[in-house]
Protein backbone atom coordinates (compact mmCIF):
# COMPACT_ATOMS: atom_id res chain seq x y z
CA UNK A 1 0.00 0.00 0.00
CA UNK A 2 1.35 3.23 -1.10
CA UNK A 3 2.48 5.80 2.16
CA UNK A 4 0.26 8.65 1.84
CA UNK A 5 2.31 12.33 2.04
CA UNK A 6 -0.44 14.33 3.45
CA UNK A 7 -0.15 16.28 0.34
CA UNK A 8 -1.92 14.42 -2.56
CA UNK A 9 -2.84 18.20 -4.28
CA UNK A 10 0.68 18.40 -5.06
CA UNK A 11 1.68 14.98 -5.95
CA UNK A 12 -1.60 13.52 -7.54
CA UNK A 13 -0.96 12.15 -11.13
CA UNK A 14 -5.00 11.78 -12.09
CA UNK A 15 -5.89 14.16 -14.79
CA UNK A 16 -6.05 17.77 -14.17
CA UNK A 17 -9.81 17.92 -14.56
CA UNK A 18 -10.33 15.40 -11.69
CA UNK A 19 -8.15 16.88 -9.41
CA UNK A 20 -9.60 20.32 -10.33
CA UNK A 21 -13.14 18.74 -9.31
CA UNK A 22 -11.73 17.25 -6.05
CA UNK A 23 -10.39 20.65 -4.69
CA UNK A 24 -13.76 22.49 -5.90
CA UNK A 25 -15.61 19.96 -3.58
CA UNK A 26 -12.84 20.50 -0.72
CA UNK A 27 -13.60 24.26 -1.01
CA UNK A 28 -17.27 23.98 -1.16
CA UNK A 29 -17.49 21.68 2.21
CA UNK A 30 -15.04 24.20 3.94
CA UNK A 31 -17.75 27.56 2.93
CA UNK A 32 -20.89 25.79 3.81
CA UNK A 33 -18.98 25.00 7.29
CA UNK A 34 -17.83 28.76 7.36
CA UNK A 35 -21.55 29.81 6.47
CA UNK A 36 -22.96 27.71 9.46
CA UNK A 37 -20.25 29.10 11.70
CA UNK A 38 -21.27 32.64 10.65
CA UNK A 39 -25.32 31.93 10.65
CA UNK A 40 -24.99 30.61 14.65
CA UNK A 41 -22.54 33.52 15.10
CA UNK A 42 -25.65 36.03 13.92
CA UNK A 43 -28.17 33.69 15.39
CA UNK A 44 -26.50 33.85 18.78
CA UNK A 45 -26.37 38.08 18.77
CA UNK A 46 -30.23 38.16 18.18
CA UNK A 47 -30.91 36.06 21.04
CA UNK A 48 -28.91 38.09 23.41
CA UNK A 49 -30.25 41.37 21.81
CA UNK A 50 -34.08 40.39 22.53
CA UNK A 51 -33.25 38.11 25.73
CA UNK A 52 -34.99 40.38 28.64
CA UNK A 53 -32.81 40.97 31.34
CA UNK A 54 -33.35 39.34 34.32
CA UNK A 55 -34.16 41.60 37.15
CA UNK A 56 -31.85 41.30 40.19
CA UNK A 57 -32.93 39.34 43.34
CA UNK A 58 -32.09 41.87 46.21
CA UNK A 59 -30.44 45.05 46.00
CA UNK A 60 -26.75 45.32 46.37
CA UNK A 61 -25.24 46.80 48.97
CA UNK A 62 -23.06 49.87 48.39
CA UNK A 63 -19.84 48.23 49.53
CA UNK A 64 -21.03 45.28 46.33
CA UNK A 65 -21.96 48.37 44.27
CA UNK A 66 -18.99 48.57 42.53
CA UNK A 67 -18.79 48.36 38.74
CA UNK A 68 -16.55 45.98 36.61
CA UNK A 69 -14.92 48.64 35.15
CA UNK A 70 -14.23 50.60 38.15
CA UNK A 71 -12.22 47.64 39.51
CA UNK A 72 -10.35 47.56 36.29
CA UNK A 73 -9.22 51.54 37.12
CA UNK A 74 -8.81 50.89 40.47
CA UNK A 75 -5.81 47.51 39.62
CA UNK A 76 -3.71 50.02 37.33
CA UNK A 77 -2.15 53.09 38.93
CA UNK A 78 -1.36 55.59 36.99
CA UNK A 79 1.83 56.42 36.60
CA UNK A 80 2.92 59.97 38.20
CA UNK A 81 2.07 62.86 35.67
CA UNK A 82 -0.33 61.53 33.73
CA UNK A 83 -3.61 63.72 33.68
CA UNK A 84 -7.05 62.04 34.22
CA UNK A 85 -5.37 58.49 33.29
CA UNK A 86 -7.08 55.50 34.57
CA UNK A 87 -9.76 58.15 35.59
CA UNK A 88 -12.29 57.86 33.06
CA UNK A 89 -16.33 58.74 33.13
CA UNK A 90 -18.76 56.14 33.81
CA UNK A 91 -19.32 54.37 30.63
CA UNK A 92 -15.88 54.84 28.40
CA UNK A 93 -15.05 52.22 26.68
CA UNK A 94 -11.46 50.74 28.73
CA UNK A 95 -8.85 49.02 26.65
CA UNK A 96 -5.40 48.26 26.85
CA UNK A 97 -3.50 50.75 25.56
CA UNK A 98 -1.13 48.35 23.30
CA UNK A 99 -4.44 47.17 21.29
CA UNK A 100 -5.89 50.54 21.27
CA UNK A 101 -2.57 51.73 19.16
CA UNK A 102 -3.51 48.44 17.10
CA UNK A 103 -6.83 50.06 16.29
CA UNK A 104 -5.30 53.27 15.39
CA UNK A 105 -3.51 51.01 12.51
CA UNK A 106 0.25 51.68 13.20
CA UNK A 107 0.88 48.47 13.83
CA UNK A 108 -0.11 44.85 15.22
CA UNK A 109 -0.61 44.40 18.78
CA UNK A 110 2.29 42.88 20.05
CA UNK A 111 3.98 45.52 17.63
CA UNK A 112 1.91 48.07 19.92
CA UNK A 113 3.33 46.25 23.04
CA UNK A 114 7.10 46.66 21.83
CA UNK A 115 6.81 50.22 21.10
CA UNK A 116 4.55 51.00 24.43
CA UNK A 117 8.09 49.45 26.37
CA UNK A 118 10.32 51.62 24.84
CA UNK A 119 9.10 54.49 26.06
CA UNK A 120 7.70 56.33 22.46
CA UNK A 121 4.10 56.27 24.05
CA UNK A 122 2.55 59.01 25.81
CA UNK A 123 -1.32 59.47 27.64
CA UNK A 124 -2.08 62.94 28.12
CA UNK A 125 1.32 64.41 28.12
CA UNK A 126 3.23 61.49 30.38
CA UNK A 127 4.96 58.59 28.99
CA UNK A 128 3.25 54.91 30.19
CA UNK A 129 5.53 51.74 29.37
CA UNK A 130 3.11 49.42 30.16
CA UNK A 131 1.28 47.67 27.26
CA UNK A 132 -1.92 46.57 29.05
CA UNK A 133 -2.41 50.77 31.08
CA UNK A 134 -6.11 50.88 30.48
CA UNK A 135 -6.97 54.13 27.98
CA UNK A 136 -9.82 55.09 26.34
CA UNK A 137 -10.71 56.92 22.90
CA UNK A 138 -11.28 60.30 25.04
CA UNK A 139 -7.18 60.38 26.21
CA UNK A 140 -4.69 61.80 23.84
CA UNK A 141 -2.43 59.32 23.26
CA UNK A 142 1.05 59.95 20.90
CA UNK A 143 3.32 57.62 19.31
CA UNK A 144 7.23 59.35 18.89
CA UNK A 145 5.36 62.63 19.30
CA UNK A 146 2.25 62.16 16.89
CA UNK A 147 -1.38 61.65 18.32
CA UNK A 148 -2.96 58.60 17.35
CA UNK A 149 -6.81 57.99 17.18
CA UNK A 150 -8.95 54.98 16.56
CA UNK A 151 -9.59 53.76 12.66
CA UNK A 152 -13.52 53.68 11.91
CA UNK A 153 -12.50 52.87 8.67
CA UNK A 154 -11.21 48.96 8.18
CA UNK A 155 -8.87 48.30 5.10
CA UNK A 156 -7.99 44.58 3.93
CA UNK A 157 -5.50 44.79 0.94
CA UNK A 158 -4.15 41.42 -0.12
CA UNK A 159 -0.61 42.28 -2.57
CA UNK A 160 1.28 39.47 -4.78
CA UNK A 161 4.43 40.53 -2.86
CA UNK A 162 7.77 40.53 -5.25
CA UNK A 163 11.57 39.97 -4.74
CA UNK A 164 13.36 42.51 -3.51
CA UNK A 165 11.36 44.14 -1.09
CA UNK A 166 11.32 44.35 2.79
CA UNK A 167 8.05 43.35 4.95
CA UNK A 168 8.49 46.63 6.95
CA UNK A 169 6.58 50.15 7.29
CA UNK A 170 10.09 51.85 6.93
CA UNK A 171 13.69 51.17 6.38
CA UNK A 172 16.61 53.48 7.56
CA UNK A 173 18.51 52.32 4.70
CA UNK A 174 16.53 53.63 2.17
CA UNK A 175 15.49 49.93 0.96
CA UNK A 176 12.44 49.42 -0.82
CA UNK A 177 9.38 48.49 1.36
CA UNK A 178 6.18 46.69 0.83
CA UNK A 179 4.20 50.06 1.50
CA UNK A 180 5.56 51.68 -1.50
CA UNK A 181 3.47 48.86 -3.54
CA UNK A 182 0.27 49.80 -1.81
CA UNK A 183 0.71 53.53 -2.12
CA UNK A 184 -2.35 53.85 -4.13
CA UNK A 185 -4.35 51.59 -2.38
CA UNK A 186 -5.92 53.74 0.67
CA UNK A 187 -5.42 56.85 2.74
CA UNK A 188 -5.63 54.54 5.82
CA UNK A 189 -2.98 53.68 7.76
CA UNK A 190 -2.30 49.88 7.30
CA UNK A 191 0.78 47.49 7.91
CA UNK A 192 1.29 44.05 7.15
CA UNK A 193 0.21 41.03 9.08
CA UNK A 194 2.97 38.25 9.30
CA UNK A 195 6.15 38.89 7.18
CA UNK A 196 7.72 37.71 4.25
CA UNK A 197 11.36 37.74 3.79
CA UNK A 198 13.24 40.07 1.42
CA UNK A 199 13.78 36.88 -1.13
CA UNK A 200 10.47 35.62 -0.68
CA UNK A 201 7.63 36.42 -2.99
CA UNK A 202 3.62 35.99 -2.74
CA UNK A 203 0.09 36.40 -0.52
CA UNK A 204 0.83 39.14 1.93
CA UNK A 205 -2.03 41.17 4.00
CA UNK A 206 -2.36 44.53 5.06
CA UNK A 207 -5.44 45.68 7.50
CA UNK A 208 -5.51 48.35 10.34
CA UNK A 209 -7.76 45.90 11.78
CA UNK A 210 -6.12 45.21 15.14
CA UNK A 211 -8.41 42.62 16.26
CA UNK A 212 -7.81 40.56 13.07
CA UNK A 213 -3.93 41.20 13.33
CA UNK A 214 -3.66 39.72 16.19
CA UNK A 215 -6.17 36.46 15.33
CA UNK A 216 -4.09 35.51 12.27
CA UNK A 217 -0.60 36.44 13.96
CA UNK A 218 -0.75 34.43 17.72
CA UNK A 219 0.82 30.74 17.01
CA UNK A 220 -1.95 29.46 19.31
CA UNK A 221 -4.74 30.04 16.07
CA UNK A 222 -2.44 28.07 14.01
CA UNK A 223 -2.79 29.71 10.95
CA UNK A 224 -1.98 27.52 7.75
CA UNK A 225 0.32 28.81 4.68
CA UNK A 226 1.20 26.92 1.61
CA UNK A 227 4.36 27.28 -0.14
CA UNK A 228 6.03 26.23 -3.55
CA UNK A 229 9.90 25.94 -3.27
CA UNK A 230 12.49 26.03 -5.29
CA UNK A 231 15.30 23.63 -4.61
CA UNK A 232 19.28 23.73 -6.59
CA UNK A 233 18.57 20.00 -6.75
CA UNK A 234 15.83 17.39 -6.78
CA UNK A 235 14.96 16.29 -2.92
CA UNK A 236 15.55 12.70 -2.21
CA UNK A 237 12.76 9.64 -1.40
CA UNK A 238 14.70 9.25 2.07
CA UNK A 239 15.17 13.85 2.72
CA UNK A 240 11.27 13.87 1.77
CA UNK A 241 10.28 11.23 4.29
CA UNK A 242 12.70 12.72 7.03
CA UNK A 243 11.62 16.11 6.70
CA UNK A 244 7.43 14.81 6.14
CA UNK A 245 8.15 13.06 9.82
CA UNK A 246 9.61 16.28 11.64
CA UNK A 247 13.25 17.82 12.23
CA UNK A 248 14.38 19.35 15.23
CA UNK A 249 16.11 22.69 14.33
CA UNK A 250 18.29 24.81 16.35
CA UNK A 251 14.98 26.44 18.03
CA UNK A 252 13.16 23.25 18.71
CA UNK A 253 10.95 20.20 16.61
CA UNK A 254 9.00 21.27 13.25
CA UNK A 255 7.38 19.05 11.26
CA UNK A 256 5.18 20.06 7.71
CA UNK A 257 1.22 19.87 7.93
CA UNK A 258 1.79 18.28 4.55
CA UNK A 259 4.41 17.71 1.90
CA UNK A 260 4.38 17.07 -1.55
CA UNK A 261 6.22 17.19 -5.05
CA UNK A 262 4.53 20.16 -7.06
CA UNK A 263 5.69 18.95 -10.12
CA UNK A 264 5.67 15.12 -10.78
CA UNK A 265 8.75 15.97 -13.40
CA UNK A 266 10.64 17.48 -11.32
CA UNK A 267 11.65 16.14 -7.65
CA UNK A 268 13.47 19.96 -7.21
CA UNK A 269 10.15 22.08 -6.76
CA UNK A 270 8.27 20.97 -3.50
CA UNK A 271 4.96 21.72 -2.24
CA UNK A 272 4.94 22.50 2.02
CA UNK A 273 2.01 23.05 4.06
CA UNK A 274 3.20 25.02 7.45
CA UNK A 275 1.45 26.39 10.82
CA UNK A 276 4.83 27.45 12.35
CA UNK A 277 5.14 31.26 12.97
CA UNK A 278 8.71 30.97 13.22
CA UNK A 279 11.33 32.90 11.36
CA UNK A 280 12.73 32.12 7.89
CA UNK A 281 11.02 28.32 9.04
CA UNK A 282 10.38 27.33 5.65
CA UNK A 283 14.42 28.09 4.09
CA UNK A 284 15.67 26.63 7.38
CA UNK A 285 13.84 23.23 7.28
CA UNK A 286 15.42 22.42 3.57
CA UNK A 287 18.89 24.42 4.41
CA UNK A 288 19.21 21.67 7.74
CA UNK A 289 18.74 19.19 4.93
CA UNK A 290 21.72 20.84 2.80
CA UNK A 291 19.50 21.94 0.17
CA UNK A 292 19.82 25.61 -1.39
CA UNK A 293 16.63 27.70 -1.71
CA UNK A 294 16.43 29.07 -5.22
CA UNK A 295 12.53 30.22 -4.75
CA UNK A 296 10.38 30.79 -2.29
CA UNK A 297 6.92 31.81 -3.24
CA UNK A 298 3.94 32.07 -0.59
CA UNK A 299 0.71 30.83 -2.99
CA UNK A 300 -1.53 30.44 0.37
CA UNK A 301 -2.57 32.05 3.65
CA UNK A 302 -5.43 31.95 5.77
CA UNK A 303 -6.95 31.12 2.79
CA UNK A 304 -6.36 33.49 0.44
CA UNK A 305 -4.49 32.82 -2.75
CA UNK A 306 -3.00 35.32 -5.47
CA UNK A 307 -5.18 34.34 -8.16
CA UNK A 308 -5.95 36.65 -10.98
CA UNK A 309 -3.56 39.19 -8.61
CA UNK A 310 0.03 39.66 -10.71
CA UNK A 311 3.12 39.88 -9.00
CA UNK A 312 3.78 43.20 -7.61
CA UNK A 313 -0.10 44.28 -7.88
CA UNK A 314 -2.45 44.39 -5.47
CA UNK A 315 -6.53 44.38 -4.67
CA UNK A 316 -9.17 44.60 -1.98
CA UNK A 317 -10.52 41.99 -0.12
CA UNK A 318 -14.47 41.46 -0.94
CA UNK A 319 -16.79 41.91 1.85
CA UNK A 320 -17.50 37.48 1.67
CA UNK A 321 -13.73 37.44 1.66
CA UNK A 322 -13.09 39.32 5.43
CA UNK A 323 -15.95 37.33 6.81
CA UNK A 324 -14.47 34.47 5.84
CA UNK A 325 -11.12 35.32 7.30
CA UNK A 326 -12.75 36.55 10.21
CA UNK A 327 -14.22 33.10 10.94
CA UNK A 328 -11.34 31.40 9.16
CA UNK A 329 -9.53 30.19 13.07
CA UNK A 330 -13.37 28.94 14.15
CA UNK A 331 -13.88 26.84 10.54
CA UNK A 332 -10.09 25.25 11.20
CA UNK A 333 -10.56 24.43 14.79
CA UNK A 334 -13.97 22.59 13.97
CA UNK A 335 -12.57 20.49 11.07
CA UNK A 336 -9.70 19.23 13.29
CA UNK A 337 -12.21 18.15 15.92
CA UNK A 338 -13.85 16.52 13.47
CA UNK A 339 -10.68 14.32 11.84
Amino acid sequence: MKKSTGFEKFANKKKAGTIKEAYRKERREIKNERAEAIKEKIDEKRKSRYAKPEAPATRPSHSKAITKSAVKIADKTPPAGVANAGQHEHGASLMPLNKFIAHCGVCARRDAAALVKEGIVTVNGANVTEPGFKVTEKDIITVKGKRVTITKNLVYILLNKPKDYITTTEDPQGRKTVLDLIKTATSERVYPVGRLDRNTSGVLLFTNDGDLAQTLSHPKNQVKKIYEVKLDKPLTKNDFDTIRNGITLEDGFVAPDALGYADPKDKSVIGIEIHSGRNRIVRRIFEHMKYDVRGLDRVMYAGLTKKNVLRGKWRLLTEKEVRLLKHFNKSTKKEKSDQ
